[in-house]
């Protein structure tokens, strides 16, 4: 009898400590949804993002990962790779020391990609924020939120530098101008003002890519694409040069 006794409190035992291992709960930092994690994926989650401390995590429950990849571009980070991440990898890393390792590799060879990347585009990119998202297949793409209006802002100062070389030339007749103007007018009407708009949020477009060869072209078909839609008219430029401060 005392060894059956034995026997049944070794497995009360187990079953406790397998029940409190399971036990979930949620966890603090940037979320999407509500995920929760036991207490070793939470530990283990913490040291991870000690680990990768140049990097923002943002933990998905599962039932919104699709809501948190096209909502990409609300948790764009200026100043850190943002890393969507879901909480049954974290328990699966938390417990799978090899599956740990290949996915702390895909997060390290990503982060260091688009810190090499944000560092060729320079302070006046038109990106403002990147990401990466690692699949259940641990393959990993990227994305990154991008600013038409700053790269269609930046066009026009290129070109208002390159055109005031020019400023000294004759001045358009006052009748050419007035017709321009109204023409710019009719047409600014036309496009219900959107000539005047202020940029906000309808101007950040977000791009994914499964490389960051792929990343790049994306940004920039975005970037020469803002420039050609905002660019200006030669009558746009003829009233900008040649309007007359005298008066």
């Amino acid at each position: 009898m005392s060894s059956v006794s034995q026997v049944q409190g070794s497995t009360i035992a187990q079953a406790n400590e397998t029940a409190e291992t399971k036990k979930k709960s949620s966890v603090s930092g940037k979320t999407v949804g509500n995920p929760k994690l036991s207490e070793k994926a939470s530990k283990y989650y913490s040291e991870l993002k000690k680990k990768f401390s140049n990097m923002d995590f943002i933990l998905v429950s599962t039932d919104q990962k699709q809501q948190a990849e096209a909502n990409a571009a609300s948790y764009a980070n200026p100043t850190k790779t943002v890393v969507l991440i879901d909480e049954e990898k974290i328990e699966k890393m938390a417990e799978d020391e090899n599956y740990r390792k290949q996915y702390e590799g895909i997060i390290a060879n990503a982060g260091s990609q688009i810190s090499e990347l944000a560092k060729s585009l320079g302070s006046n990119s038109s990106v403002k924020g990147f990401g990466v998202k690692i699949d259940d297949h641990g393959m990993a793409s990227y994305f990154a939120v991008v600013d038409k209006s700053f790269a269609a802002q930046r066009d026009r100062i290129a070109k208002k530098a390159a055109d005031k070389k020019q400023a000294k030339k004759a001045e358009e007749k006052r009748a050419a101008k007035k017709a321009a103007e109204e023409r710019l007018k009719t047409k600014r009407e036309e496009n219900g003002k959107k000539a005047d708009k202020v940029p906000g949020e309808e101007d950040r477009v977000t791009v994914h890519a499964s490389s960051i060869e792929e990343l790049i072209k994306k940004v920039d078909d975005v970037t020469m694409e803002a420039m050609s839609d905002r660019a200006q008219t030669e009558e746009e430029r003829k009233v900008g040069q040649n309007f007359d401060f005298r008066m």
